[in-house]
Parts: structure tokens; sequence; C-alpha cells
């Protein structure tokens, strides 16, 4: 049985619900960019792709050869680029990345797909024509999160970016390589940027790849810290104090938004693109 979130999700765009003068000081952000071509497109998705995969190894999310991250293409909408399977994170550029299809079939590269990629990331794609981007990787706090069952509690301004907008898959089938099981994923992610896969771990998604990889990031943490914050509780018996409604909606409404997720992942593209300039070969 899924459980989504009890409260809906709030407006995606950034400042909807803000003053004026403090939605004036979004709008002067920097956006996602234009393009004049789909071969330009597809080469920035491609770029954020490799720089996410590099920065989910820095951040310890690898775990042998499990884990995907993948995008729509922006011309061939019915396949997606995917890491190479049996490649590490931390090896990942932009010229090894795979174009595969709904049908399981790589139809550009010289690798094979995971099949578990494959198996939810297609009915994700077909599910959700909204999601340029999908994330999942088998990270240590969502695993320990996921075993719960349970949503994250709005306990933190961060974790607010999941408020009313995240559901849990509690139906776990074993290893996903089976097209029903992905479909099954697909539909209790429902509307929502994020899903917790009971005992498997966390999914997320974006219209961006920037947007789906920052979300992934920053619900890791937050599994992280309401672990932790759970942990004190049982020492000290006072429980977490969870975040009113309103505030917690008023908190979704700027730092759950798509342009929050993309702006916030520039700063880390920028970050490993620096370090290691060699994913964007």
């Amino acid at each position: 049985m899924n459980a989504p979130h009890p409260q809906a999700a709030a407006n995606d765009e950034i400042g909807a619900s803000l003053p004026a003068n403090i939605e004036a000081r979004y709008r002067n952000l920097p956006r996602p960019p234009q393009f004049d071509t789909l071969a330009q497109e597809r080469l920035h998705r491609k770029q954020r792709l490799a720089a996410a995969f590099r920065l989910f190894s820095r951040f310890g999310f690898d775990e042998g050869a499990a884990g995907h991250i993948t995008a729509r293409d922006p011309e061939f909408t019915d396949t997606f680029w995917v890491n190479p399977f049996g490649v590490h994170f931390s090896q990942v550029n932009v010229s090894n990345l795979i174009r595969c299809d709904h049908h399981g079939n790589v139809v550009e590269g010289y690798y094979p797909v995971n099949a578990a990629a494959f198996a939810i990331h297609s009915r994700l794609h077909q599910t959700r024509p909204d999601a340029v981007a999908a994330a999942h990787s088998h990270s240590t706090y969502g695993r320990a999160w996921s075993t719960l069952g349970r949503l994250l509690d709005p306990i933190t301004q961060d974790v607010c970016a999941f408020y009313g907008d995240h559901a849990v898959y509690n139906e776990f089938g074993g290893v996903a390589v089976e097209l029903d099981e992905g479909q099954r994923i697909a539909n209790a992610l429902g509307p929502y940027k994020a899903a917790i896969l009971q005992s498997h771990g966390l999914l997320t998604v974006g219209k961006t790849v920037d947007e789906a990889a920052w979300w992934f990031i920053t619900m890791e943490r937050s599994c992280q810290v309401q672990l932790l914050a759970e942990a004190a509780a049982a020492r000290t018996g006072a429980p977490p104090k969870t975040i009113a409604d309103d505030a917690a909606r008023q908190a979704h409404s700027i730092v759950g938004s798509a342009h929050a997720g993309w702006f916030q992942f520039q700063l880390l593209y920028t970050r490993i693109v620096k370090e290691q300039p060699d994913l964007l070969d």
C-alpha cells in the first residue's frame, strides 16, 4: 500500500505565495538556459548527468554497480541517457553515457544498461512526461530510513522541500528488474518529486537533471538528520518538534520549487567541474 502525504503539494513556482518584494528578488536569480538547437540541449543534459554521477560518487552514494540517474533525450523523447552498467560513478563522463529506449535497447553507446535502470526509469519517464530526469541510488541514510516505511517529517527547513511532495512505496517486490515493478514504483511516486522505496532507498525526479540530482542529495541528508534527531530523542525522551503546517507550506514554496532545486545544483556543478574537468570529455 502506498502512503501519500496528507497535505497537497504546494505550488511549484518559486515565490508564488510570497510578498511581492521577496518574489522580485527571486526573479533576479539565474534561470535554466534556453537552447538554439536540440544538439545543444542534449549536450547540456549529458554534461549535467555526468556531473551528477561524479557528485554522487563524491558523496558516497555509490554501492557497487547499483544506482542510476537518467535524462530524457530532448529530440528522441522516448529514449533516455543513463550511466553505462559496470562503470563506477567516479568514471562516468559525457562520452561513455548510453542512450536507452523504453524497450531496454541501447540505441547509442557501447555498454549494456542496468536492468533495474531500464525497469524503473522507462516507466517513470513514460508515466511522468514532465520529468526530464530521475535519480535513484542505494545511499546509506536513504536506505536506513526506507526500512521504516515512513514519510519524512517537517522537522527542518531543508526537509520542507518535500512537505506534501513525497510518497512511500511499501510494496518491495525484490530487485526491480521487471517492468511491472517499475510501473508500481512510478504509480507510487504519483505527481510528487520524490519517493521513499521500502527497504530499497530514495527516488527523485525533476524538470531538469540539476533539479532531480539536488532533490536526491538533500533528501539523503534529510534522512540522515531525521535518523540523528530520532536517536537523540530516544536518549533524551524529547521527540523532534515538527514545523507547523503553514510554515512548512511556506518553506516548501521557496526551498521546494523546481527553480530552487535547479539553482542549488549550480554551486555543486561549478565545484565538481573545477575538481574533475575530465567529466566533460
